[in-house]
């Protein structure tokens, strides 16, 4: 499945720190990536509806990590599904009387120009799982050849019980994920499981659905082993971060997890585990099912800058839910006339001391590539870039440590800079691209 278009992303001096990053299963802050080579599988969307916020909030925190890697010098692989074969599809489809395809295709291009517009790096793969079919049951089938799976009127289950490890991931007791489970697209009390947290892994045809021949016969995949196929397939048996909202923390990648460790090692799947919180409207979690959604396509043909629409998530610490509202919009719009103002004001200045220097640029840089290296730490980074527009904008003088940076003392004189060398305009407005990825 073809992705959005790339990204050029600005070379900046130097090298950022490593980012560190809050691991759900164990509770505290850890690198993000274990080797040069950093892999991100980050759960994409089901597509029977418009990208709203709570997407591009949990989407572009992923952009985030990905730019904070690359800033570091890593190399980056990131792979993200498309659940484009599943329930709320079918259902959507068939309230409305259209065909699924069609449905997922065009709301997979509504995702993508979405993605392309907020400045989203795309994925080195987007993998949808009506191609990854192959993948999908021959991964199964290593569950099956290992005991794990068992057979209820023609669909296949995940035996709970054959993994040791459990739990591990959400660290939840069993009431907690017994009703968490029921609430997020499980069925604990289908008759005939062997326990009521059992996964469907292989979903017999039914009437009027697509279907798919398999070693299980006809049918199609479960969601939780859609992931777990797919992200080890290319990313490898071990990766460094499985990414997605909190409210995937279980069933989904509890089950993703267990399905990879008893399929293919103890060891198997992610280092760690990082999640988005949710978004709200009027008090309310922003989400399909409850229809109070803010459509990222809607505000975009409404006329509002991208990059508003891009500060006015960023304003938010990713962990965290947050209320979406016109205002916090009205003031990202605000925010980056600002920035974008004292980018011209800073770019005509003469003076080589002052806001206007490198001195002050690299300052920025620096500081904020400090806040994100702090478990992507948004919201400190744009404070960074607020202060030196203050300044700028207010024609006042502050040193490197009041933005955050290094103390180091400029010379009181500094002379004109080097040829080739940037400004402090370009230093900041490439840092912003780069690492926030809004355009000045």
């Amino acid at each position: 499945m073809d992705s959005w278009r790339g990204v050029s992303l600005p070379e900046l001096p130097g090298r950022g720190p490593e980012p560190l990053v809050f691991d759900t299963a164990s509770g505290d802050l850890a690198v993000a990536a274990a080797g040069p080579d950093a892999t991100l599988y980050a759960c994409g969307i089901t597509p029977y509806d418009a990208t709203h916020i709570g997407h591009a909030a949990t989407f572009m925190a992923w952009d985030l990590l990905v730019r904070a890697w690359r800033d570091a010098g890593h190399h980056v692989t990131y792979v993200q599904n498309v659940t484009d074969v599943d329930d709320p599809l079918l259902e959507r489809a068939s309230r409305d009387g259209e065909d699924w395809r069609e449905l997922a295709d065009r709301e997979i291009d509504r995702y993508r120009a979405d993605m392309a517009a907020l400045r989203v790096v795309p994925p080195t793969r987007l993998v949808g799982a009506v191609e990854a079919l192959g993948v999908i049951e021959r991964f199964a089938g290593r569950l099956a050849d290992r005991g794990a799976l068992y057979d209820l009127d023609g669909d296949e289950y995940f035996a709970r019980a054959s993994d040791e490890a459990f739990g591990s991931v959400s660290r939840l007791d069993r009431a907690e994920m017994l009703a968490l489970f029921a609430e997020r697209g499980g069925d604990p009390g289908r008759p005939g499981k062997k326990d009521p947290l059992d996964a469907l892994v292989w979903l017999a045809a039914r009437p009027h659905e697509p279907a798919w021949a398999s070693r299980f016969g006809q049918g199609r995949p479960g969601w939780h082993v859609e992931c777990a196929a797919i992200s080890t397939e290319y990313l490898g048996t071990t990766f460094d971060i499985q990414a997605g909202g909190s409210d995937l923390i279980f069933p989904h990648h509890e089950m993703s997890a267990s399905h990879a460790r008893v399929a293919l090692e103890p060891d198997a799947f992610a280092r760690r585990y990082v999640h988005a919180g949710l978004v709200r409207l009027d008090g309310e979690k922003m989400s399909k099912s409850l229809g109070n959604l803010v459509f990222v396509s809607r505000l975009l043909a409404d006329g509002h800058d991208p990059m508003a629409v891009r500060l006015a998530i960023l304003a938010h610490r990713y962990r965290h839910d947050w209320e979406w509202t016109a205002a916090g919009l009205a003031a990202a719009a605000e925010r980056l006339g600002r920035w974008r103002a004292a980018v011209r004001v800073a770019a005509a200045g003469s003076s080589a001391a002052g806001p206007a220097s490198p001195g002050r640029g690299l300052a920025v840089l620096a500081a904020v590539r400090e806040r994100l290296a702090d478990d992507l730490d948004a919201p400190g980074a744009l404070a960074v870039v607020d202060g030196w527009a203050d300044e700028v904008l207010s024609g006042l003088t502050a040193g490197p440590a009041e933005l955050g940076g290094p103390a180091e003392p400029e010379p009181a004189e500094a002379g004109p800079a080097e040829p080739g060398e940037r400004s402090a305009a370009e230093l900041v407005r490439d840092t912003v691209d780069a690492l926030l990825g809004v355009v000045l």
